[in-house]
């Protein structure tokens, strides 16, 4: 495990952040994300590459920065953090694609009106996220026995996650949504990508309102799991943050990849849950074996990949 000492500069912090508010005002602007429509395959498989090329770009660039200032082998080493960290935490984001979809169906939202929810979703992600992220590279670094309970948490999620892999939570009985219901005016029916209206002179939440709590809440709990994870790998908050928030941003258009052909990625869960395993694992042994990170990284990748091809095959005939 390495240090808690950060390679991220105040203007890399900066620059990074500006970056992340520039294309969310991109997206919230510019292409289209204040205008109403069903998000195509073609749209969701361009604006995926573009993320994923873009965290590339980054980490090469990250590479390229450290090679100059800190040293070729600081920069090999950061620049495999950030990879194994960022894969990590786009796996664990397909388990949101499956809670989204039931979300959706759930409340009846039709695919044009998808697209707004998850936009102020990410937004409301990635806040909570730099706070969850922020506090706990602060506790790891002034405990460092927390990391052992974060491995033994990851092993447990992970059990769990391979018993109740194939049961789907019954949102009816959802605490949060509950609490909204009786403690919020709520005006049913279908007011379009609104998320309040007046309703005999009384400004009322809309069911799309509740929408947005529940991805808001999911990713919370998804958050529980996936920060955890990462800090196996590294406890360097810049690499912790930018991994995931790169994750974090492409989400939306792995949604709308995935959102017509998820059924056929089923055993996916099963790997995930058992890199969740792994992971904590990896923390709990730590005192006696350090894993190297490029273990874990190819560790993961046969993991999440080996439950892709495992999916497609059981399912080709659909």
């Amino acid at each position: 495990m390495n240090g808690t000492l950060s390679i991220g500069e105040p203007w890399m912090w900066g620059a990074f952040i500006a970056f992340v508010l520039v294309m969310l005002a991109l997206d919230l602007f510019v292409f289209g994300g204040r205008k109403a429509h069903k998000v195509s395959v073609r749209e969701a498989a361009s604006w995926s590459l573009v993320w994923v090329s873009l965290a590339l770009a980054f980490n090469a660039g990250l590479w390229w920065y450290l090679s100059g200032t800190a040293g070729p082998e600081i920069a090999d080493q950061k620049a495999l953090e950030f990879l194994t960290g960022y894969l990590i935490e786009k796996s664990l984001s397909v388990d949101n694609v499956f809670i989204f979809l039931l979300i959706f169906a759930s409340f009846r939202v039709k695919p044009e009106y998808q697209r707004r929810v998850l936009i102020y979703g990410v937004l409301g992600a990635i806040v909570m996220r730099a706070v969850m992220i922020l506090a706990g590279a602060w506790v790891v670094q002034e405990f460092s026995w927390v990391l052992y309970l974060f491995g033994a948490f990851l092993v447990v999620t992970g059990m769990r996650m391979l018993v109740m892999a194939e049961k789907e939570p019954d949102l009816t009985r959802n605490p949060v949504l509950k609490f909204a219901r009786k403690h919020l005016p709520i005006a049913e029916g279908d007011h379009g990508e609104k998320f309040m209206v007046m309703k005999n002179g009384v400004r009322s939440f809309t069911p799309l309102f509740l929408v947005l709590v529940l991805i808001e809440v999911t990713d919370l709990v998804f958050a529980v799991d996936s920060i955890p994870a990462i800090f196996a790998i590294t406890t360097d908050p810049f690499i912790v943050f930018t991994s995931n928030i790169f994750a974090i941003m492409g989400l939306r258009a792995l949604y709308f990849l995935l959102a017509d052909v998820a059924d056929r990625f089923h055993l996916l869960k099963y790997g995930l849950a058992m890199v969740l395993t792994f992971i904590g694992s990896k923390m709990l042994i730590l005192p006696w074996y350090h894993v190297p990170v490029g273990a874990s990284l190819a560790i993961v990748a046969v993991l999440i990949g080996s439950s892709v091809i495992a999916s497609l095959i059981a399912t080709r005939k659909r």
